[in-house]
């Protein structure tokens, strides 16, 4: 009798310790790392953004975590799909280049407000003249992408940024852009972009081999600002948000989403409401100016054959129509 209730004893303690490594996401171990316990933290928004019926997994937690790398790419299937959709046959760079980063957190640990509004930050010429910065500053989050600069246009854009979302070829290497109050968010399209990360975070010699152009050598952001996102997000972009079909005719290249709405749709994973401001381009005077800054304009958009601007546009009228977003540049 006595055996029976020890082993009864220690089958209720083995249940219990599984349990808990199911719940708190570990590896085994017996107290969740402090990685899991930030990600466990995160406040969830009880009201309903407009925009819920358009993601599948709205709680989705949108950086790559070194501890529960490989149990969220089975649970999700990221492990099924190909870059810049998953991570299948680059598993082991993933998990060094996540093996150098020193968080996967969202937010601060004393961001406690669950219902953001954000605002996500387009870089698009519509802005030139707006003067909507103090409005853009107002968010709660404020996302922007690539190199879009606030310097020198914060009347225009805002000053501050709580996400930068970019790529090897698109990040600032120039320290005046620095702020300490970002999260770099690397978007991985191909293998080079992790081998990049790698060789930036141990200091090594950076190959450019297999970019559409020079990356950059350097990176101003300092270690514990860079997060990678889950390439979920991604893949919810191009065939739940755009429709996208999973294979293109041998005639067509594939096309992938833009920046831009892989900024839009991590913006639906962490905020109640989102406004846009930045993402309207007119196709049809090629010389209006592409970017709020520099000197290139739309007829650089008609090379473009990575994406599909038009399918976009379509996309993002039919949120504005439906107000599951606010256009601040309508007009």
């Amino acid at each position: 009798m006595k055996g029976y209730v020890v082993a009864i004893f220690l089958s209720s303690i083995f249940l219990y310790y599984v349990l808990y490594c199911i719940l708190w996401g570990t590896n085994g171990y017996w107290f969740p790392n402090e990685e899991m316990k930030s990600k466990n933290n995160v406040k969830n928004c009880f009201k309903k953004p407009a925009f819920a019926s358009l993601l599948r997994f709205p709680q989705f937690y949108p950086f790559l975590c070194k501890a529960d790398f490989v149990k969220v790419a089975a649970t999700y299937g990221t492990n099924n799909f190909l870059l810049p959709y998953g991570v299948k046959t680059f598993e082991s760079y993933f998990r060094s280049a996540l093996s150098k980063l020193q968080s996967c957190d969202l937010f601060g640990e004393f961001d406690t407000v669950p219902c953001k509004r954000c605002v996500v930050v387009g870089n698009g010429g519509v802005l030139k003249n707006k003067t909507l910065g103090a409005k853009i500053d107002s968010y709660d989050v404020i996302i922007r992408m690539n190199n879009g600069p606030v310097l020198g246009h914060e009347e225009e854009v805002g000053k501050r940024t709580t996400f930068r979302l970019f790529y090897p070829e698109s990040v600032f290497s120039d320290p005046s852009h620095y702020d300490p109050n970002t999260t770099a968010v690397l978007v991985v399209f191909k293998p080079q972009d992790l081998r990049w990360l790698m060789e930036i975070l141990i200091g090594k010699k950076i190959n450019t081999d297999g970019f559409w152009k020079k990356p950059a050598l350097k990176l101003i952001y300092k270690q514990y600002q860079i997060r990678i996102l889950d390439p979920y997000i991604i893949r919810e972009a191009a065939f739940q948000l755009l429709r996208f079909p999973r294979v293109f005719p041998k005639d067509q290249k594939p096309k992938h989403p833009t920046t831009g709405i892989i900024a839009l749709t991590l913006a639906f994973h962490i905020c109640s409401e989102v406004h846009l401001a930045g993402f309207k381009y007119n196709f049809y005077t090629p010389d209006s100016p592409l970017h709020y800054y520099g000197n290139a304009t739309m007829s650089l958009m008609k090379k473009n054959a990575y994406h599909n601007l038009t399918a976009e546009q379509l996309f993002l009228k039919n949120l504005i129509k439906k107000k599951m977003v606010i256009n601040l540049t309508q007009n």
